[in-house]
């Protein structure tokens, strides 16, 4: 799977999880619900900011979200 995609997935079921709409969670980034929507979709890639911010939100680690696995 392309990790666009992954990323995706997760960034909506913490959305879901949180307990927010994509309209909120794009208001706090400062977009549109439209463009947020292309991250969850894996279309877009995020910055290093709106990482940080979505993380904090949703009370995940960037681990969680990227999967990575600590050695």
């Amino acid at each position: 799977m392309d990790i666009k995609k992954e990323v995706g997935e997760r960034l909506k079921e913490a959305r879901k999880a949180a307990g927010y709409t994509q309209a909120q969670v794009s208001g706090i980034l400062r977009m549109t619900q439209q463009q947020y929507s292309r991250f969850e979709n894996g279309i877009f890639e995020l910055n290093y900011s709106q990482i940080v911010t979505l993380c904090r939100l949703y009370d995940i680690s960037a681990d969680y979200l990227f999967s990575l696995t600590i050695f």
